[in-house]
């Protein structure tokens, strides 16, 4: 069968299994399969796919329209122009955690002049590494540690970062939150995208997340605010008085993730929306 024949025939499947984006899934897949980039297959649409290529093809649409996400069934994706290895054991990172990266490289570019070199900042639960990755290629002085309580999803971020070759910047720590981190350990960053569903939502999730993501990354107690509250209770212990946080949160979220900042004496200092116009991140600083 022509790779044409072949992508014509499974956009036609996938829309009828409700599949977003069919044909845009069936070249993905079949760029990753073929080791090519995706435009590169409108050269070659003749192109006849022998039996075991058609075999593997066929097993990675079965994935997908059981709802397991793209990026698992091709291991990557690509964030903040850097390709990731991504599998079942982390989070898969998403464009609006981004925009967290650039507000925290933007305010420690801003204030590079006032400090010396090797600012530290803590990626606390960084999952597959992509956030403390992405800091590391845009701060290639700065020192992180990126924490998390999964040893497997550790084994990810640190593929990822011996991928990139950032292992001089970046260290990689198993850790609840801050708990293992010495109260002598100061920084100027603090910043996460920590789990922020409400349990009751988690149900209302799509398939594709509900069912293949892990529910430790995703679900924080009955209001969602569980894990935002505790690393914001313990943040002060370690960060700079003139450090600051930066935080993702869900939509809707904003006021009572600022009461929480207020109670423990920050104040919020930014907020950026995402492309939908939700308030998806918040910086704020310890209170003079």
């Amino acid at each position: 069968m022509r790779i044409l024949e072949v992508i014509q025939k499974t956009t036609v499947y996938f829309e009828k299994q409700g599949i977003e984006s069919p044909r845009l899934t069936i070249e993905l897949l079949l760029a990753h399969l073929l080791k090519n980039k995706r435009m590169a297959l409108y050269l070659e649409f003749e192109r006849e796919l022998d039996e075991a290529t058609l075999a593997k093809l066929r097993e990675m649409v079965k994935r997908r329209v059981a709802g397991e996400p793209l990026q698992y069934i091709t291991g990557e994706v690509e964030f903040c122009g850097l390709k990731l290895l991504v599998d079942k054991r982390v989070l898969i990172p998403r464009p609006e955690t981004e925009l967290l990266v650039e507000a925290v490289a933007e305010r420690l570019k801003a204030e590079s002049g006032e400090r010396k070199a090797g600012v530290k900042v803590v990626d606390v639960g960084t999952g597959s590494g992509c956030i403390a990755i992405a800091l590391a290629k845009k701060l290639p002085e700065a020192e992180i540690t990126a924490v998390d309580v999964s040893p497997e999803a550790l084994e990810v971020a640190r593929w990822n970062g011996k991928l990139h070759q950032i292992e001089k910047n970046v260290r990689f720590l198993e850790s609840d939150l801050l708990q293992e981190l010495p109260s002598s350990f100061v920084v100027e960053a603090i910043v996460s995208n920590p789990p922020y569903i409400a349990d009751g939502e988690l149900a209302k999730l799509p398939k594709e997340v509900r069912d293949f993501e892990p529910v430790r990354a995703l679900a924080a107690g009955e209001d969602g605010l569980k894990v935002i509250r505790r690393l914001v209770m313990d943040a002060r212990r370690i960060l700079s008085p003139s450090g600051f946080m930066a935080l993702e949160i869900g939509a809707g979220q904003r006021k009572a993730v600022e009461d929480i900042f207020g109670q423990q004496g920050f104040a919020v200092v930014e907020v950026v929306k995402d492309l939908q116009g939700h308030e998806r991140v918040i910086v704020a600083q310890p209170k003079k």
